[in-house]
């Protein structure tokens, strides 16, 4: 259930970054920023739903599956994916202000790739369509 909310919350935080980015390049700041706040309560979710999800593994012992300890793999992807929302928080406030973006674009990508690879394709827990 709550792999469930996790994913549903990153989504959303995907569609509400792209709506105030389409918001603040056109100009209407004031929509940019009720949808930037939005986007902000959405972060806590997403910490919330990963913090579950992390207690979760911690507390269940997977070796027997993965032959060996997931801690480290499930701090990467903690990090990782707390690296993703500082990222998307920079990008929507230098598009804001004007400012180049292009790199914070790449560590966006960087960030999402790595959450993405562990998130489906290592750690349990997620929807696996990684193999």
């Amino acid at each position: 259930m709550t792999t469930h909310l996790h994913i549903t919350s990153w989504v959303l935080a995907i569609i509400l970054m792209i709506i105030t980015l389409v918001l603040y390049k056109q100009g209407k700041g004031k929509g940019g920023k009720i949808v930037h706040m939005i986007l902000r309560l959405d972060y806590l979710l997403i910490l919330y739903s990963g913090g579950a999800l992390l207690s979760y593994l911690l507390k269940h012992d997977f070796s027997a599956s993965y032959g060996n300890s997931l801690l480290p793999e499930v701090i990467v992807k903690g990090l990782a994916g707390l690296w993703v929302i500082a990222v998307i928080e920079l990008i929507c406030v230098k598009t804001a202000k004007g400012k180049s973006t292009k790199g914070a674009w790449i560590q966006f990508v960087i960030a999402v790739l790595i959450t993405l690879a562990l998130g489906f394709g290592r750690l349990p827990l997620g929807v696996s369509f990684m193999g």
